[in-house]
């Protein structure tokens, strides 16, 4: 009697398993569940590299790492030990693993070319 029961439910256990499949389809993956409670990146560490065309209180990053970071106006930036908080001008010439600042200013505050530091939005 029970087997009769089984044999009749195939037909309705192929359209329940068609349903959990749609329902499936929308649940998103776990990836993505978790991800949205995470923010973007919040400091990187680049090159500094001097220039004297720059002026004092301006550094100068590429557009991309100013969009990862989250810098619209103002940056820090931190070389050992040291911080700085500088007026941002985007340019799309420059690598992404490199900012440029006043040379002037720089040596006056001891960070030589070519240093490693790590920018942050101000």
């Amino acid at each position: 009697m029970w087997w009769c029961l089984l044999s009749n439910e195939g037909g309705s256990q192929q359209a329940q398993k068609k349903d959990v499949k749609q329902l499936v389809a929308v649940i998103p993956p776990a990836s993505e569940v978790f991800s949205q409670g995470r923010r973007r990146v919040l400091e990187r560490r680049v090159r500094v590299r001097l220039s004297e065309t720059i002026p004092e209180d301006i550094l100068q990053v590429s557009k991309k790492l100013a969009g990862e970071l989250g810098i619209k106006e103002g940056a820090q930036l931190s070389v050992s030990g040291k911080k700085f908080v500088l007026k941002v001008l985007l340019s799309e010439e420059l690598p992404e693993n490199e900012v440029r600042a006043n040379e002037e200013f720089m040596r006056r505050n001891g960070v030589a070319d070519n240093s490693m530091a790590t920018v942050r939005s101000a």
